[in-house]
Protein backbone atom coordinates (compact mmCIF):
# COMPACT_ATOMS: atom_id res chain seq x y z
CA UNK A 1 0.00 0.00 0.00
CA UNK A 2 1.11 3.37 -0.75
CA UNK A 3 1.93 5.68 2.06
CA UNK A 4 2.02 9.53 2.27
CA UNK A 5 4.47 11.30 3.38
CA UNK A 6 3.62 14.13 5.44
CA UNK A 7 5.47 17.47 4.81
CA UNK A 8 6.58 20.51 6.99
CA UNK A 9 5.89 23.75 5.57
CA UNK A 10 6.65 26.73 8.52
CA UNK A 11 6.38 23.66 10.89
CA UNK A 12 2.91 22.90 10.10
CA UNK A 13 2.62 19.31 8.65
CA UNK A 14 1.17 19.25 5.13
CA UNK A 15 0.37 16.32 3.60
CA UNK A 16 0.75 15.14 0.02
CA UNK A 17 -2.45 15.40 -2.20
CA UNK A 18 -2.42 13.27 -5.17
CA UNK A 19 -4.62 14.33 -8.15
CA UNK A 20 -5.84 12.14 -11.08
CA UNK A 21 -6.54 13.94 -13.77
CA UNK A 22 -7.89 12.75 -16.91
CA UNK A 23 -10.42 13.44 -19.72
CA UNK A 24 -12.01 12.27 -23.19
CA UNK A 25 -8.94 11.92 -25.80
CA UNK A 26 -7.86 15.37 -27.49
CA UNK A 27 -9.77 17.18 -24.35
CA UNK A 28 -7.18 19.62 -24.13
CA UNK A 29 -5.34 17.99 -20.86
CA UNK A 30 -1.96 19.05 -22.00
CA UNK A 31 -2.63 22.57 -21.68
CA UNK A 32 -4.01 21.66 -17.93
CA UNK A 33 -1.03 19.74 -16.97
CA UNK A 34 1.18 23.14 -18.28
CA UNK A 35 -0.63 25.10 -15.92
CA UNK A 36 -0.47 22.87 -13.10
CA UNK A 37 3.20 22.46 -13.61
CA UNK A 38 3.27 26.21 -13.73
CA UNK A 39 1.45 26.50 -10.15
CA UNK A 40 4.36 24.13 -8.74
CA UNK A 41 2.91 20.42 -9.55
CA UNK A 42 4.59 17.30 -9.67
CA UNK A 43 3.71 15.56 -12.90
CA UNK A 44 3.67 11.57 -13.69
CA UNK A 45 2.75 11.21 -17.11
CA UNK A 46 0.65 8.14 -18.18
CA UNK A 47 1.58 7.91 -21.84
CA UNK A 48 5.49 9.14 -21.28
CA UNK A 49 5.13 6.06 -19.60
CA UNK A 50 3.65 3.89 -21.90
CA UNK A 51 5.50 5.10 -24.96
CA UNK A 52 9.23 4.58 -22.80
CA UNK A 53 7.95 0.87 -22.20
CA UNK A 54 7.12 0.09 -26.06
CA UNK A 55 10.39 1.52 -26.87
CA UNK A 56 12.71 -0.10 -24.46
CA UNK A 57 11.07 -2.94 -22.95
CA UNK A 58 11.71 -5.82 -24.99
CA UNK A 59 9.58 -7.88 -23.16
CA UNK A 60 6.33 -5.86 -24.37
CA UNK A 61 8.11 -5.51 -28.00
CA UNK A 62 8.05 -8.80 -28.27
CA UNK A 63 4.60 -9.91 -27.13
CA UNK A 64 3.18 -7.12 -29.31
CA UNK A 65 4.98 -8.15 -32.28
CA UNK A 66 4.31 -12.20 -31.60
CA UNK A 67 0.42 -10.90 -31.11
CA UNK A 68 -0.30 -8.17 -34.04
CA UNK A 69 2.73 -9.15 -36.55
CA UNK A 70 5.88 -7.66 -37.97
CA UNK A 71 3.99 -5.13 -39.38
CA UNK A 72 3.93 -3.15 -36.14
CA UNK A 73 7.80 -2.98 -36.49
CA UNK A 74 9.60 -0.22 -37.87
CA UNK A 75 12.94 -0.96 -39.57
CA UNK A 76 15.06 0.08 -36.37
CA UNK A 77 13.51 -2.30 -34.04
CA UNK A 78 10.37 -0.45 -32.43
CA UNK A 79 6.64 -0.36 -32.22
CA UNK A 80 4.77 1.48 -34.57
CA UNK A 81 2.64 3.46 -32.64
CA UNK A 82 0.39 4.70 -35.21
CA UNK A 83 0.22 1.47 -37.20
CA UNK A 84 -0.25 -0.56 -34.09
CA UNK A 85 -3.06 2.07 -32.79
CA UNK A 86 -4.96 1.70 -36.31
CA UNK A 87 -5.58 -1.60 -35.53
CA UNK A 88 -6.43 -1.92 -32.09
CA UNK A 89 -8.80 0.81 -32.59
CA UNK A 90 -10.63 -0.68 -35.05
CA UNK A 91 -10.66 -3.89 -32.90
CA UNK A 92 -12.13 -3.96 -29.53
CA UNK A 93 -10.80 -7.09 -28.81
CA UNK A 94 -7.45 -6.52 -29.92
CA UNK A 95 -7.65 -3.00 -28.23
CA UNK A 96 -7.79 -5.29 -25.24
CA UNK A 97 -5.30 -7.54 -25.49
CA UNK A 98 -3.14 -4.69 -25.99
CA UNK A 99 -3.89 -3.51 -22.74
CA UNK A 100 -3.34 -6.48 -20.84
CA UNK A 101 -0.10 -6.82 -22.07
CA UNK A 102 0.79 -2.98 -21.50
CA UNK A 103 -1.43 -1.61 -18.49
CA UNK A 104 0.41 -4.13 -15.37
CA UNK A 105 3.51 -2.79 -16.44
CA UNK A 106 2.02 1.28 -16.87
CA UNK A 107 0.31 0.70 -13.41
CA UNK A 108 3.81 -0.43 -11.73
CA UNK A 109 5.49 2.72 -13.19
CA UNK A 110 3.36 4.95 -12.08
CA UNK A 111 3.56 3.18 -8.33
CA UNK A 112 7.03 3.32 -8.69
CA UNK A 113 7.14 7.09 -9.37
CA UNK A 114 4.24 7.90 -7.06
CA UNK A 115 6.20 6.14 -4.02
CA UNK A 116 9.43 8.01 -5.13
CA UNK A 117 7.71 11.74 -5.34
CA UNK A 118 6.28 10.68 -1.92
CA UNK A 119 9.04 9.98 -0.01
CA UNK A 120 11.45 12.29 -1.89
CA UNK A 121 10.42 15.62 -2.60
CA UNK A 122 9.03 18.08 -0.88
CA UNK A 123 6.41 19.22 -3.37
CA UNK A 124 2.85 18.72 -1.75
CA UNK A 125 1.23 18.06 -5.18
CA UNK A 126 1.12 15.18 -7.48
CA UNK A 127 -0.80 15.42 -10.57
CA UNK A 128 -0.94 11.72 -12.38
CA UNK A 129 -1.88 12.21 -16.08
CA UNK A 130 -3.81 9.22 -16.76
CA UNK A 131 -6.70 9.27 -20.00
CA UNK A 132 -7.38 5.52 -18.67
CA UNK A 133 -7.44 6.51 -15.36
CA UNK A 134 -11.22 4.88 -14.92
CA UNK A 135 -10.66 2.04 -17.86
CA UNK A 136 -7.84 0.88 -15.96
CA UNK A 137 -9.09 1.00 -12.66
CA UNK A 138 -6.31 3.20 -10.65
CA UNK A 139 -8.48 5.59 -9.33
CA UNK A 140 -7.57 4.18 -5.71
CA UNK A 141 -4.37 6.14 -6.17
CA UNK A 142 -5.55 9.35 -5.94
CA UNK A 143 -7.17 11.66 -3.46
CA UNK A 144 -8.99 13.76 -5.72
CA UNK A 145 -10.10 13.24 -9.78
CA UNK A 146 -10.41 15.98 -11.86
CA UNK A 147 -12.10 15.53 -15.29
CA UNK A 148 -11.37 17.57 -18.49
CA UNK A 149 -14.32 18.59 -20.63
CA UNK A 150 -15.35 19.21 -23.97
CA UNK A 151 -18.10 18.39 -26.39
CA UNK A 152 -17.70 15.23 -28.70
CA UNK A 153 -18.20 17.68 -31.85
CA UNK A 154 -15.06 19.67 -30.74
CA UNK A 155 -13.37 16.47 -29.44
CA UNK A 156 -14.10 15.15 -32.85
CA UNK A 157 -12.92 18.12 -34.77
CA UNK A 158 -9.47 18.58 -32.36
CA UNK A 159 -8.65 14.66 -33.14
CA UNK A 160 -9.28 14.41 -36.49
CA UNK A 161 -7.13 17.82 -36.87
CA UNK A 162 -4.45 16.91 -34.37
CA UNK A 163 -4.08 12.67 -35.20
CA UNK A 164 -4.61 13.48 -39.37
CA UNK A 165 -7.43 10.93 -38.85
CA UNK A 166 -10.44 10.69 -40.42
CA UNK A 167 -14.07 10.74 -38.70
CA UNK A 168 -14.46 7.16 -38.51
CA UNK A 169 -10.99 6.99 -37.14
CA UNK A 170 -11.29 9.36 -34.83
CA UNK A 171 -14.55 8.08 -33.59
CA UNK A 172 -13.34 4.90 -32.55
CA UNK A 173 -10.71 6.54 -30.43
CA UNK A 174 -13.17 8.01 -28.88
CA UNK A 175 -15.40 4.99 -27.93
CA UNK A 176 -12.55 3.33 -26.66
CA UNK A 177 -13.05 5.11 -23.57
CA UNK A 178 -15.56 5.60 -21.03
CA UNK A 179 -18.19 8.16 -22.08
CA UNK A 180 -17.10 11.87 -20.80
CA UNK A 181 -20.89 11.94 -18.85
CA UNK A 182 -19.62 9.16 -17.27
CA UNK A 183 -16.45 10.30 -15.76
CA UNK A 184 -17.63 13.90 -15.12
CA UNK A 185 -20.39 12.02 -12.64
CA UNK A 186 -17.45 10.32 -11.07
CA UNK A 187 -15.27 13.59 -10.79
CA UNK A 188 -14.50 15.68 -7.64
CA UNK A 189 -13.61 18.82 -10.02
CA UNK A 190 -14.28 19.12 -13.78
CA UNK A 191 -12.72 21.57 -15.89
CA UNK A 192 -14.30 22.71 -19.03
CA UNK A 193 -12.46 23.42 -21.96
CA UNK A 194 -14.76 25.00 -24.68
CA UNK A 195 -13.44 28.40 -24.00
CA UNK A 196 -10.09 30.56 -24.13
CA UNK A 197 -6.85 29.76 -22.15
CA UNK A 198 -7.67 32.56 -19.46
CA UNK A 199 -11.09 30.90 -18.77
CA UNK A 200 -8.80 27.42 -18.68
CA UNK A 201 -6.18 29.45 -16.50
CA UNK A 202 -9.42 30.35 -14.18
CA UNK A 203 -10.59 27.33 -13.57
CA UNK A 204 -7.01 25.58 -12.82
CA UNK A 205 -5.86 28.09 -9.95
CA UNK A 206 -9.55 27.83 -8.34
CA UNK A 207 -9.04 24.13 -8.29
CA UNK A 208 -5.38 24.75 -7.28
CA UNK A 209 -6.38 26.69 -4.36
CA UNK A 210 -9.06 24.43 -3.36
CA UNK A 211 -7.42 20.76 -3.03
CA UNK A 212 -3.84 22.69 -1.82
CA UNK A 213 -5.23 24.47 0.85
CA UNK A 214 -2.71 24.16 4.17
CA UNK A 215 -4.71 22.22 6.85
CA UNK A 216 -2.82 22.94 10.00
CA UNK A 217 -3.10 19.34 12.24
CA UNK A 218 -3.21 19.58 16.35
CA UNK A 219 -1.50 16.43 17.75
Amino acid sequence: MLKKKKLITNHYPLSTVIIGLTGGIASGKSIVINEFKKLGAKIIDADRIAHQLLKQDKKIKKEIISFFGEEVQKKNGEINRKKLGKIVFADTKKRKLLEKIVHPLIISEIKKKLNHLITKSRNHCIVIDAPLLFEAGITNLVDKIIVVFVPKKIQLKRLMKRNQINKKEAEQRISSQWDIRKKVKSADFVINNTNNLSSLRKQVEIIWNRITEVKIFFE
